[in-house]
């Protein structure tokens, strides 16, 4: 809940990485959402402005580019042109979208740089990190996998292991390997400058902790677990030569993280926007709003107000609505994997329905945990609701007016005691609608907005004009008159969700208003004016539609499974490597969740002579109530290791399929726990 008011609002929207297409899993989690709360507040006559554009630098850019044989900024061209366009294809109305390889980012990112730099904000640390001595080059995170400490992954990053969730460091990893060469990197002295956040944490404690209540439960608590485990200097600069180059002195080969770069892109997108920027990010009765995905809550929740703390001159965000994670068919979304479902190929098999899209993703929005997206969910929203409900309600309306009234909005003789409650419903709904959007729980508000189309379809199913024109016409026409103005106030309460839509039905009424101000009128559509032809708001899908969905995920599956069972089998080891091996017959005997983790469970083993702990990255795809009395294979002779303060002595075997999933490698049900497995 907004605590004060504010003159104008700043609204950001997270900047997509501009190395590969946009998804259904982009538009659920910042962007529907953040254009229907723009949308909103435009309709209300608020001064607001949507910032948005592509993040260009970072690794997964120069990754992308060394893949495919090409330059970043070819890449970056590329993949700018095409997201900006499927933003504009669904109907997300920035004001600007900016991209930060231009000339103002550059300028705004390295004057900040220089702000903080000359205030002696910085902290500047030699320390050795790894180096490609091959290809000549420092490695960023992204650039080296090895196995991970705390999992056994073979293939972690740098950065973070994506079997178990683990944020790590490049001097975590067991057997360090360069992506760029395939070499075993050196370590080698660098310079780099530090932001020190830990200079910050109380502040951040109070800000977000107690002055920030109100943020939704799941940012707030990610907030909290940061903050609780305590904040450490981070490193705003990186040995790279694609980016902002560090404007020091001496700092060749150097460019600005991409982390601290790319939120100063909303900064430079306005300036690019408005010369009255400052009016946006300087000035108090300015409220600024975060759209972002889960992953990014840290940065702006923690870092980049420590940044904006750290200049001086800026305002804070006032909130951070982050979404969780959106699935497809109940698997996480992959881009490597092609799990996906890309928008510009959406609109190829299903053109003209940008809005489906939209109210699906919206009323099944990840709002406070990961939330699945199916086809047959799909299938069913659009003809159970968009078409049964609010379609048929505007249809009937405005074919029964054509019919008996030549087109032509009938007048009011009589309004029942009834037919007014039912206008009464009109301004109760819009109310639930506001807070709903005022405080980011969209997936209500897109219910709530469309129960005044189940009215309608209530009002007219229970009034029955049809059987009652013959020996009551003037009360059909009051009826008729109750049902178009529904269907005005409808164009107006459900433009946010559906623009498309709204227009075709506008165009439709022949009523050009769109302010929210209206919502509860019931004299929208004056007496005599004459509506449009009657035309189908939306469509049915098909069986046949959705299954050619579900046959091309199958493929997609199917690709992977070919591909993962093409790979080489890794290089022999002697008998004697295998014989030092100690596999062990054991069985679950407790399993339970590692506080503050995603994917780590801690068992406990039964391996006949002792019982043993050991900790595994398998939430994902069991949960701990499910492993209790599980028979298991264990490597029990593995070198211990402390994983979030736990010592885990051993590791369970599990087959991986090529989705990611983990399957147990099960003895037989009478196996001894202890036995050896040889």
């Amino acid at each position: 809940m907004t605590k004060r008011s504010f003159k104008r609002t700043l609204v950001t929207s997270a900047l997509p990485y501009a190395n590969g297409p946009l998804h259904l899993g982009h538009l659920a989690g910042v962007y529907v959402p953040s254009d229907i709360y723009v949308r909103y507040l435009r309709q209300r006559g608020r001064d607001v402005i949507s910032i948005c554009g592509s993040d260009e630098h970072g690794v997964p850019i120069t990754l992308k580019a060394r893949h495919e044989g090409t330059t970043p900024q070819e890449v970056v061209d590329r993949y700018h042109t095409l997201n900006k366009k499927a933003f504009e294809d669904f109907g997300i109305t920035f004001d600007i979208y900016s991209r930060t390889t231009n000339r103002v980012h550059h300028e705004t990112a390295s004057q900040f740089f220089s702000t903080l730099y000359e205030k002696g904000e910085f902290i500047e640390k030699t320390s050795e990190q790894y180096y490609d001595e091959e290809a000549d080059t420092f490695l960023a995170d992204r650039y080296i996998t090895g196995t991970c400490p705390h999992c056994g992954h073979p293939s972690a990053y740098g950065d973070q292991c994506e079997q178990c969730g683990t944020s790590l460091s490049p001097s975590d990893l067991i057997n360090p390997v360069s992506t760029i060469s395939g070499s075993k990197p050196v370590l080698k002295e660098t310079r780099h400058w530090y932001l020190p956040l830990d200079k910050y944490e109380s502040w951040l404690k109070k800000w977000i902790l107690e002055d920030h209540r109100e943020w939704k439960p799941n940012v707030y608590g990610q907030c909290k677990s940061w903050l609780d485990q305590g904040l450490q200097p981070r490193a705003v600069s990186r040995d790279l030569d694609w980016g902002v180059p560090v404007p020091v002195e001496g700092a060749e080969g150097k460019v600005l993280y991409v982390w601290f770069d790319a939120p100063i892109g909303y900064i430079s997108a306005t300036r690019e926007l408005t010369p009255d920027w400052e009016k946006y990010w300087k000035d108090q009765e300015t409220r600024m709003i975060h759209f972002i995905g889960k992953d990014n809550i840290v940065f702006h929740c923690i870092i980049f107000p420590a940044m904006l703390r750290a200049e001086g001159s800026y305002i804070l965000p006032d909130n951070v609505p982050a979404n969780e994670f959106l699935n497809l068919e109940n698997d996480k979304i992959s881009t490597s994997r092609n799990w996906a479902v890309w928008l510009h190929e959406y609109l190829e098999d299903f053109p003209g329905k940008q809005d489906v899209l939209r109210y699906v993703l919206c009323a099944n929005a990840p709002e406070t945990k990961d939330n699945d997206f199916t086809w047959k969910d799909f299938q069913n929203r659009n003809n159970n609701e968009l078409v049964a409900i609010l379609g048929n309600f505007v249809n009937r309306a405005v074919v029964l007016t054509h019919k008996y009234h030549d087109g032509k909005v009938p007048p009011v003789s009589l309004l029942t005691p009834s037919d007014g409650e039912v206008l009464d419903q009109i301004g109760i709904i819009r109310k639930g609608v506001e807070q709903s959007l005022e405080n980011f729980r969209f997936r209500e508000a897109v219910k709530l907005a469309m129960d005044l189309a189940r009215l309608g379809n209530k009002y007219l199913a229970e009034t029955e004009p049809w059987k009652h024109y013959k020996n009551d016409p003037e009360r059909v026409a009051s009826i008729l008159n109750v049902a178009l103005q529904i269907s005005a106030n409808l164009t107006l309460l459900l433009d946010p969700f559906l623009p498309f839509s709204m227009q075709k039905l506008r165009d439709m009424l022949r009523f050009g208003e769109t302010s929210w101000e209206l919502i509860g009128n019931s004299n929208l559509l004056e007496e005599e004016h004459v509506i449009g032809a009657p035309a189908l708001l939306f469509e049915k899908i098909e069986d046949h539609q959705i299954q050619a969905q579900l046959d091309k995920l199958m493929k997609t599956r199917n690709d992977n499974l070919e591909t993962d069972s093409a790979r080489a089998l890794k290089e022999e080891v002697s008998f004697e490597d295998f014989s030092r091996m100690d596999l062990r017959t054991g069985t679950i005997l407790e399993a339970e969740k590692v506080p503050k983790t995603r994917k780590l469970i801690r068992m406990t083993i039964d391996l006949g002579v002792e019982q043993r702990t050991i900790v595994s990255g398998i939430a994902e795809y069991y949960t701990p109530g499910q492993l209790p009395g599980k028979k298991v294979c264990v490597l029990a002779n593995l070198t211990p290791r402390t994983i979030k303060g736990i010592e885990s002595k051993g590791m369970i075997l599990l087959a991986e399929n090529p989705d990611g999933s983990l399957h147990f490698i099960e003895p037989a049900a009478d196996a001894v726990n202890g036995s050896e497995i040889n």
